[in-house]
């Protein structure tokens, strides 16, 4: 009897921690949803970037507002003479409140000019216009491959820190 006593005891101990557990933990739901999203970004009548998306999640009204990209982007980015660059990946967030996008699983960026970027985790911060990861990175430049682990660079390549390279490069 007191064995069974103590089992239901530390069985129904177990089911208030659990739920104790539960009361921490916050669920949001997005106040929007968008399927087969196409936005086309303007400046002064020209258009300087088109995203796609099969789907966008809005979390807006969140402590740290953000929107989902779960099922990932294809964006097209203009530079001021027309040439078209593109980024892609199968998950991407945008944080409004720090203007940081991250993009995540096969992420590929493909430049005008031939320059070609892969990695699995890309960091980009909208108000410098700068790309960052410290995950592994493949990097093309007209033949020469650079592999590493860790990369900043300018949106338009000009610019680049490369970390624990390997690899050929011309310059």
């Amino acid at each position: 009897m007191l064995l069974t006593v103590a089992a239901l005891f530390l069985v129904s101990c177990e089911n208030n921690i659990n739920e104790v557990r539960k009361i921490n933990i916050t669920e949001i739901s997005p106040v929007g949803e968008a399927q087969d999203f196409n936005l086309k970004y303007t400046d002064s009548g020209k258009i300087k970037a088109v995203l796609v998306s099969p789907q966008m999640l809005d979390f807006s009204t969140a402590d740290f507002p953000f929107n989902e990209f779960p099922k990932g982007i294809d964006l097209t980015v203009y530079d001021d003479l027309g040439n078209k660059s593109f980024v892609t990946s199968k998950y991407a967030i945008s944080y409004s409140a720090s203007s940081i996008i991250e993009l995540r699983d096969q992420v590929i960026i493909t430049t005008h000019d031939g320059k070609k970027l892969e990695t699995e985790q890309l960091y980009y911060d909208q108000k410098n216009e700068w790309f960052f990861t410290q995950k592994p990175y493949r990097f093309n430049d007209r033949g020469s491959v650079i592999n590493g682990v860790g990369i900043d660079f300018s949106k338009d390549f000009k610019f680049l820190d490369t970390q624990q390279i390997q690899g050929n490069y011309s310059l």
